[in-house]
């Protein structure tokens, strides 16, 4: 359980600044923020509250950090305020920064441990969980008349073997960064595509992370697709910094030399990709030239704590992003749900985009999809 997407993102629960008001991705992450802090509670699984900068380096940022704050405000994000030089000194001394946003309701968690305890709650209430096991294909199967000795049972033909089939009358699937190929599979749309992109951490080493006590961002560009580099303190008392954003060769490719033929064909072929590379080359080469140099990147990262030195640094881990992309080279944004017509495809309903903050709005996403599946299936 969260081998892949959930088990390698920054852990940083977000407050739900950055999204347009009014957007489900607002209100979701507002909503999934509260009720998340609540299920640590109830669970008992630590967090931190150790909130959140967003730190303008440069006069011309100011606007846009300012925007940012009314943009906060009207998602209902509490406790955000405006806070000068002096104070971002006094809440983060080694970080340089003439204005800040400070978001004190951002927090950190372990979300392997929150998706294993979602885990063990869907097996307590009768669910199974089976892992290692590919979908290849999905077909209808002849329904046989009640008390048939050929009917087919939903729980008893459940198995954890390769190559097994699950049976079941409507199918759900969130597969992240293989959402498209299971919607196709089952005759649905091909579009939106995905296309991995792999973000490389460095992490501080562990004499320097005084030098960071909460999480540390820049204010966002709006001419550039990703957000750019960033603090981020773990529950473990590591500090990543980054990620930046690279084409990964393959879809659960973790490290640089990580290449999947299939993947990477599809990828490089697809119109949306290309057309997003031509609009945002040379952004795009300069993530590529910092991901191989780490004094590129080190430069980035003085801009908010210069006392930082390239011995402080270490290569830390990646995580692989599924980015939803449309024919024309936009980044889908928002959350897609897809189903189709026909036998199958009436039967099936595909959450195709789960965007970030999807792990901090996990528990509103849910009762989404509950009732999205109730409306759809008439359950």
């Amino acid at each position: 359980v969260a081998s892949h997407q959930s088990g390698h993102n920054s852990g940083v629960i977000h407050s739900g600044i950055y999204y347009t008001p009014g957007s489900l991705k607002a209100r979701l992450c507002v909503r999934g923020a509260a009720l998340l802090y609540g299920y640590c509670d109830l669970k008992r699984i630590p967090y931190k509250q150790c909130g959140k900068l967003i730190v303008a380096v440069q006069h011309q940022e100011i606007p846009r950090l300012q925007a940012l704050y009314e943009r906060g405000l009207q998602n209902n994000v509490p406790g955000l305020r405006i806070i000068s030089a002096k104070e971002i000194r006094e809440k983060e001394p080694y970080c340089k920064g003439i204005m800040a946003l400070d978001s004190p309701c951002t927090g950190i968690v372990d979300y392997r441990q929150i998706a294993q305890s979602y885990s063990n709650d869907f097996r307590d209430a009768g669910g199974s969980v089976l892992t290692g096991f590919e979908v290849s294909d999905i077909n209808m199967v002849n329904e046989s008349p009640a008390g048939s000795e050929q009917a087919v049972s939903p729980i008893d033909d459940l198995s954890p073997f390769q190559g097994e089939a699950v049976y079941c009358k409507y199918v759900l699937t969130c597969a992240g960064l293989f959402s498209d190929r299971l919607s196709q599979i089952s005759g649905c749309s091909s579009e939106p595509r995905i296309v991995p992109f792999r973000g490389d951490y460095l992490v501080l080493k562990p004499e320097k992370c005084y030098l960071v006590k909460g999480n540390i961002y820049p204010v966002p560009d709006p001419r550039f697709p990703f957000l750019g580099v960033h603090f981020t303190p773990r529950m473990d008392g590591n500090v990543w910094l980054g990620p930046n954003a690279v084409l990964a060769f393959k879809r659960e490719g973790y490290r640089l030399c990580d290449f999947d033929a299939r993947d990477f064909g599809e990828a490089v072929t697809y119109s949306g990709l290309r057309k997003l590379v031509l609009k945002n080359l040379v952004y795009g080469m300069g993530e590529m030239y910092r991901a191989v140099f780490l004094r590129a990147q080190l430069k980035e990262l003085q801009k908010f704590i210069p006392d930082l030195s390239i011995n402080d640094l270490l290569r830390g881990p990646s995580g692989v992003r599924a980015q939803a992309l449309d024919r024309d080279g936009n980044l889908v944004d928002d959350f897609v749900f897809d189903g189709g017509i026909g036998d199958i495809g009436s039967r099936v309903l595909h959450v195709r985009n789960a965007p970030s903050p999807a792990a901090t709005s996990s528990l509103a996403i849910a009762e989404m999809i509950a009732s999205e599946v109730e409306e759809r299936f008439s359950l």
